[in-house]
């Protein structure tokens, strides 16, 4: 992906890691291998494999900018029966900051989002009953729309933002804050 990127635009300067894959609710001890393997695979071995890319072209050119996808279930799981899901996110806020510490002095600068209660296709293919109901329950009392987690992915990845790295940022309509 990486390099098919370079020889369209010829450098990197901005990469987004946007990876999800929910397993089916189960508690942590009904859970198998294989589906351990398939969430982190997909979640947190994915983001790493493109970031050991991204980051050595980064490195080449002097500089650039990394956005990664985690989520809001990484600090505080809401969901019963998606630990795997979780932790894989909890994974990725690690590997984010662990990143930024090491390249912010190189000049690529690292950070996370966490969407919360975003209208997409996995999160309303969860099994969500009531839609309006969780959006009741947010502060800002509305479900985010993609545009919204797009907005801060569009700010961390920007000039605005040139003294931030190592951050989580949190777009989850004050999900957090309760």
């Amino acid at each position: 992906m990486v390099a098919h990127m370079l020889k369209i635009f010829g450098r990197l300067d901005i990469a987004v890691n946007n990876a999800g894959f929910q397993e089916a609710r189960a508690s942590l001890a009904d859970q198998s291998d294989d589906v351990f393997d398939t969430v982190f695979a997909i979640n947190t071995r994915s983001l790493f494999l493109a970031m050991k890319a991204e980051i050595k072209v980064m490195l080449a050119q002097g500089g650039g900018v990394i956005v990664n996808n985690a989520s809001v279930s990484a600090l505080r799981n809401p969901n019963p029966g998606l630990a795997l899901y979780s932790a894989s996110k909890a994974a990725v806020l690690s590997l984010t900051r662990s990143a930024a510490m090491e390249y912010g002095p190189l000049g690529i600068r690292i950070n996370a989002i966490s969407p919360g209660r975003i209208k997409t296709p996995m999160m309303l293919g969860a099994g969500i009953a009531d839609p309006g109901a969780i959006a009741a329950g947010l502060p800002l009392r509305r479900m985010g729309e993609p545009e919204d987690v797009a907005e801060a992915v569009l700010w961390l990845a920007s000039d605005a933002a040139s003294f931030v790295t190592g951050h989580n940022l949190c777009v989850d309509g004050g999900f957090l804050a309760q």
